[in-house]
């Protein structure tokens, strides 16, 4: 499976995230510059956290306008896998491709700790390798990580089981002292409607290694590989079976 990092001026959690799919992972991976609209066939793209050119005006404001979201948001329509993690998310609710917006941080402050979050729909590529209700550790590192809906956006995430993630204790309780940044309803991931986008403001690649603290952000990049093979496996499948005559295909019962 291969994986492509795009990389934005002042993009800071690439090499973490590139390191996570090639050491952890296995799998091979490249840098893609954010003015190329070439993915390199890419089977899943990652837009990492850190910073991106512009975002003293708003995060992501500009860093949407690059030719390489172009590319991508096709990509994305096709139903290729995009993750979106910390300013990829705040990109990617910019360009569109996930709805709602980023606030500054309830307490006006840069937050950088590691967080629990619950699993909250475990059926997407992203989260296969989860179990809902699963706590997940992972660190976060923002200072505008407050996602914000309005009223029907966040009841169409709820009811469509678009809330990936939420912020929780230890115990996997949802509480409004677990939650760091003060985002509404707690929401630390979310999905589109085709399941094929994330975006999340913690960072599975800086939890991707036990001597970082933590293991867990590799169910991401996991679920992400398991997704991959069971696909082309079912691909292949159908493609052997419709090679195979109809003849050949009928039981020693068969007339």
């Amino acid at each position: 499976m291969k994986f492509a990092v795009v990389v934005f001026p002042g993009s800071n959690c690439d090499d973490d995230a590139f390191q996570a799919v090639r050491s952890g992972l296995g799998q091979p991976v490249s840098f893609v510059w954010h003015g190329s609209e070439d993915l390199e066939n890419a089977d899943a793209v990652i837009l990492p956290g850190g910073f991106s050119y512009g975002d003293y005006l708003r995060t992501g404001a500009i860093a949407r306008f690059s030719p390489v979201m172009s590319a991508v948001k096709r990509f994305a329509a096709g139903g290729g896998l995009v993750l979106g993690i910390c300013n990829g998310f705040q990109i990617l609710l910019e360009t569109g491709l996930l709805p709602g917006a980023m606030l500054r941080n309830s307490n006006l402050r840069f937050i950088c700790r590691p967080v629990h979050l619950r699993v909250e729909n475990a059926s997407l590529p992203f989260t296969q390798a989860t179990r809902v209700g699963q706590v997940l550790t992972m660190p976060i590192a923002h200072a505008e990580g407050n996602y914000f809906a309005d009223e029907q956006t966040l009841t169409e995430l709820q009811h469509q089981g678009r809330i990936v993630f939420r912020y929780c204790a230890p115990g996997g309780q949802v509480t409004p002292e677990a939650n760091p940044n003060g985002s509404i309803d707690n929401i630390a991931g979310i999905a589109n409607e085709e399941g094929n986008v994330i975006g999340m403001m913690p960072h599975p690649e800086r939890a991707s290694d036990a001597r970082l603290g933590s293991t867990d952000g590799l169910y991401i990049f996991r679920s992400l590989l398991d997704w991959f093979e069971q696909t082309r496996n079912a691909e292949c499948g159908v493609r052997s079976q419709a090679a195979i005559p109809h003849s050949a295909l009928r039981t020693p019962h068969s007339k």
